[in-house]
C-alpha cells in the first residue's frame, strides 16, 4: 500500500481550493492524499504591508519549515508568491496548468473615475501601484491586506473607487463581482495564475507522483517569468512584472517590466525565441532592462526597503552605477551646486597669454558665456584629462596638463613662458596654485568663473561609506553628517582634506569615478 501523501495548504479559502486541486488530481491519478492546513505569517499579520515586514516568500515560510521538519509531505502555493530561490532541500514537483493570469479592477459604481483627477485605488502589490501611478499619476493608492474575501469585503465598507484582484483568485473561488475590468495593459506578477507543488528533494515517491500534475507549456513560460524576477532581485520589495507565453508557431515570448514604486520611471524589454532555444529569454530580458538603466532603478527601490551601504556625493550615471558589484547597494545625490558667473565678453575677448584651468565647470562657465572663436588665450595649462579633452573639444590645443593642481604650479613655475596668469576658478577654491606661483613671483590674476555652492544631505546612519571627488564635497558632507565612515576619494587633494576629519581614508588609483568606483568594489569583494 502506498504511503498517504500529506498536502501542507494555508487555510484561506483560496488556498485551499488549490490544495484540494492538487488532491483530486492525485486520486485520480490512484494516490492516496490528505490536506494539513497550516496558518502562515502572512495571514496573521494584516496590519502591514508585506514589503515592510522584510520577508520574501512569507506566505510559503511556515509550510516549508513544516515540510522540513517532516510534518507534511507537499505543500501548495500560488506560483507568484514563491521565492524564486527555494529552501535548500526543497524543491519544485510540479506547476499545474495556469489559469488566468490578468490583474482585473473591481469598482463600486461605474468607471467614470478612470477619466477623472482625483480617485482612490487599493491594492497591496507594489507592483499593481506603481503600474498603476504610471498610468494615473494623480490617483492616490492605499493599502489593501488580507486574504481575497476579506479585500473584497473591505472595498465594499470603504469610501474607495476601486481595488485590484487578481482574476485568477478571484474565479477559483466563485467570487464574481457585478463590476470588473480586466486591466490588459497592466503586466501581471511573475507566474501569476500558475500553482505550484513542492516536495522534499530526498522523496522520490512523492516527487515521482506530483510530476504526473505537471503542465510542461505553464512550467516553461513560469521559469523564464522567474528567471527575470531572480536578476532583478525582486521578491516582494520591487514593482517587477513578467509574462511569458507560447504562440502557435512554437514560439516563446517574455515581456518584463521594472518600475519605480512612484511609478514614475518605468523599464520594459521583450524578447522572443522558438521553443527548444528560449532559455536564456529571462536572463536576456532582465540584462535588457539592468543595462539601460535598472540597477539605478532598483537602488531607488532598496533606498526604501534594502539597506544602503554606500553613498556618493555626486549624482552617478545609470552606466557608472551599473560598475558596482551586487554586493554594493548605492546612493547617490550631488552635494555641490555649481553655477556658471556672468563674465565680461570683454574680459573675456582680451588676449592673455596664460590660462589656468583646472576643471571642466571652468570651461563650460567659459563657453556660455561667450563663442569659443572669441577667446583668444595663447597657452592653456590644466588639470586633469577629461577638462582637458573638452577644451581640444571646443576652445584650442592644451601647452600642459597635470593630474594634481600642485603639479601643474610647479610646471609653471619651472617652464611657463612669462611672469603673469590668468587664472578661471571658483568661489571655492584650494589656495595651491595661487600660493605656489606668488611665491616664485608669478602674477596671477584670478577669474571667478562659477559659483560653487554646498547642497548638503542627511545620510543614513547605517552607510557604511562615503565617495568623495573634491575637498568640497567633504565639506558639504560635514555640514549634515558626522565623520564615522570611510572615505573614498578620487585624489591626493580630495583625500588630504578628509584625513582632517576621517580616520580610514582611501584613494583611487586614478583620479576618475570610475576608479574610485573599482576601490569600492575591491572592498566589498
Amino acid at each position: 500500500m502506498s504511503k498517504i501523501i500529506r498536502i501542507g495548504t494555508r487555510d484561506s479559502e483560496l488556498a485551499l481550493w488549490q490544495a484540494t486541486t492538487v488532491k483530486d488530481r492525485l486520486e485520480g491519478f490512484g494516490h492516496r492524499a490528505v490536506l494539513v492546513p497550516v496558518k502562515s505569517t502572512g495571514d496573521l499579520v494584516l496590519d502591514k504591508p508585506l514589503h515592510e515586514m522584510g520577508i520574501t516568500g512569507i506566505f510559503t515560510k511556515t509550510l516549508d519549515v513544516a515540510m522540513l521538519r517532516g510534518e507534511i509531505d507537499v505543500a501548495v502555493h500560488s506560483m507568484k508568491d514563491v521565492p524564486t530561490q527555494l529552501p535548500k532541500g526543497i524543491v519544485q514537483a510540479a506547476v499545474l496548468e495556469r489559469g488566468n493570469f490578468l490583474d482585473i479592477l473591481a469598482f463600486k459604481r461605474n468607471e467614470e473615475f478612470l477619466a477623472e483627477r482625483e480617485a482612490v485605488i487599493a491594492t497591496g502589490s507594489l507592483r499593481r501601484k506603481a503600474q498603476w501611478l504610471n498610468r494615473y499619476p494623480t490617483h492616490t493608492v492605499v493599502d489593501l491586506r488580507g486574504n481575497v474575501n476579506t479585500r473584497y469585503e473591505k472595498l465594499q465598507t470603504n469610501d474607495w473607487n476601486a481595488a485590484i484582484f487578481a482574476a485568477a483568485g478571484l474565479e477559483r473561488i466563485g467570487l464574481e463581482p457585478d463590476n470588473t475590468v480586466g486591466l490588459t495593459w497592466m503586466v501581471p506578477a511573475p507566474a501569476q495564475g500558475a500553482i505550484m507543488v513542492v516536495a522534499m528533494e530526498n522523496d522520490e515517491f512523492v516527487r515521482e507522483a506530483c510530476a504526473q500534475l505537471n503542465h510542461e507549456p505553464t512550467e516553461i513560460c513560469t521559469r523564464q517569468e522567474r528567471e527575470f524576477l531572480r536578476i532583478l532581485e525582486g521578491g516582494c520589495t520591487a514593482p517587477i512584472g513578467a509574462l511569458a507565453y507560447i504562440n502557435k508557431e512554437n514560439e516563446v515570448t517574455l515581456k518584463g517590466v521594472l518600475l519605480t514604486v512612484d511609478g514614475k520611471k518605468k523599464l520594459e524589454s521583450e524578447f522572443s525565441a522558438p521553443l527548444g532555444r528560449h532559455e536564456f529569454l529571462g536572463r536576456d530580458c532582465a540584462n535588457s532592462i539592468l543595462s539601460r538603466g535598472g540597477k539605478l532603478l532598483m537602488n531607488e527601490i532598496q533606498g526604501a526597503t534594502l539597506e544602503t551601504n554606500l553613498f556618493s556625493t555626486k549624482d552617478l550615471t545609470h552606466e557608472q552605477l551599473a560598475l558596482f558589484t551586487d554586493a554594493v547597494r548605492v546612493k547617490s545625490e550631488d552635494f555641490i551646486k555649481v553655477s556658471p558667473n556672468r563674465i565680461s565678453a570683454y574680459e573675456l575677448k582680451k588676449e592673455k597669454r596664460n590660462v589656468i584651468l583646472t576643471s571642466q565647470n571652468a570651461v563650460e562657465a567659459l563657453l556660455k558665456n561667450v563663442d569659443a572663436s572669441d577667446l583668444k588665450f595663447e597657452n592653456i595649462y590644466c588639470v586633469g584629462r577629461k577638462t582637458k579633452r573638452l577644451i581640444e573639444r571646443h576652445i584650442g590645443p592644451v601647452k600642459h596638463q597635470e593630474k594634481y593642481a600642485e603639479k601643474l604650479a610647479e610646471h609653471l613655475v619651472e617652464y611657463m613662458e612669462g611672469l603673469e596668469v590668468t587664472y578661471f576658478c571658483s568661489n571655492l577654491r584650494l589656495d595651491t596654485i595661487p600660493t605656489i606661483l606668488s611665491e616664485n613671483n608669478i602674477k596671477v590674476n584670478e577669474i571667478e568663473a562659477y559659483q560653487t555652492k554646498h547642497a548638503p544631505r542627511r545620510v543614513d546612519d547605517r552607510v557604511e561609506g562615503v565617495m568623495f571627488y573634491s575637498p568640497s564635497t567633504v565639506e558639504s558632507y560635514l555640514i549634515k553628517n558626522a565623520p564615522d565612515k570611510i572615505a573614498y576619494c578620487i585624489g591626493d587633494t580630495t583625500a588630504a582634506e578628509a584625513r582632517k576629519h576621517f580616520k580610514d581614508v582611501r584613494v583611487a588609483k586614478m583620479p576618475t569615478i570610475e576608479s574610485v568606483i573599482e576601490l569600492v568594489n575591491e572592498a566589498y569583494k
